[in-house]
């Protein structure tokens, strides 16, 4: 049998598995990935997290999208690994590093009652190179047309691809119908993730995201940063905001002086279970 918690962070949930204790081996992850994943067959979720040892920090987490594809990073998706590795006492640390396929990445825990409630992520310089994000293009912001509509996005990576579109009504938007068309778009060499912002004030910002590989999600962590990285390089907004996604609200900032990206946002264990192996 394998163990295995459902987490959340904003409706942005993943299936995580510990393979730090080593008390279980995973094997063929994309293929448990997308069984796992499934709403009808499996448990359900964004995708699936594995925890494991790393040699260069406390942790590793592996991510994989519900389409069996391995991701670089999920903002929502490691505060829930800080949040699992403390409650399991697999560490007794309130400031942890994880070991991401987009680097270290340093976590500050806030506990409420001896359980981790948020979670601040120090995420890093955001990329704006459009060669290392990457994408097939001269300059950035790039412009798209995409069935009937012109966009322009705004490309920024926080270890994984993101392009960024502000509009004035958010009530109008078909992601269904331009999400997927943009992900797989031949200018994003490795697909990308699509944010579309809604702007409040310079700092309050509506956001919604098409994930690559998974399709529409409640939260994106990682795109919430990349969005406040473009608004502020397009002098939209301040270096604090407040983004409010469909599963909730991140705070986010970018310091002037390391220049480095933090979120803090919640994590939630929804349950515990356990299922036989080889279904998949």
């Amino acid at each position: 049998m394998i163990k295995f918690t459902k987490m959340e962070g904003l409706g942005n949930d993943y299936v995580y598995i510990d393979c730090y204790s080593k008390k279980q081996e995973i094997q063929n992850e994309s293929s448990l990935a997308k069984f796992i994943s499934d709403r009808h067959f499996g448990v359900g979720a964004d995708g699936l997290i594995l925890i494991c040892k790393s040699e260069i920090a406390d942790f590793k987490m592996r991510m994989f999208n519900n389409d069996g594809s391995e991701a670089e990073m999920c903002g929502n998706g490691i505060r829930c690994v800080g949040k699992f590795v403390y409650d399991k006492h697999l560490t007794d640390k309130t400031k942890i590093t994880v070991e991401t396929l987009a680097g270290i990445k340093e976590l500050q825990l806030k506990i409420k009652e001896g359980k981790v409630e948020k979670v601040t992520v120090d995420m890093g310089k955001p990329i704006l190179q459009l060669e290392k994000i990457p994408v097939n293009a001269i300059a950035n912001p790039i412009t798209l047309n995409v069935e009937d509509k012109k966009f322009e996005f705004m490309c920024v990576s926080m270890g994984n691809p993101h392009a960024v579109t502000f509009i004035n009504d958010m009530q109008e938007l078909d992601i269904e119908k331009y999400g997927p068309k943009i992900e797989k778009h031949e200018i994003f060499p490795n697909k990308t993730n699509v944010e579309w912002i809604q702007i409040i004030d310079r700092e309050h910002i509506i956001m919604r995201v098409w994930e690559r590989g998974t399709g529409e999600t409640l939260a994106c962590g990682t795109g919430a940063c990349a969005s406040v990285v473009a608004g502020i390089m397009q002098q939209k907004l301040n270096h604090q905001v407040t983004v409010r996604l469909l599963g909730g609200e991140l705070e986010i900032s970018w310091n002037q002086e390391d220049k480095h990206v933090y979120m803090t946002g919640p994590a939630r264990t929804v349950f515990e279970g356990e299922m036989e192996e080889k279904q998949w």
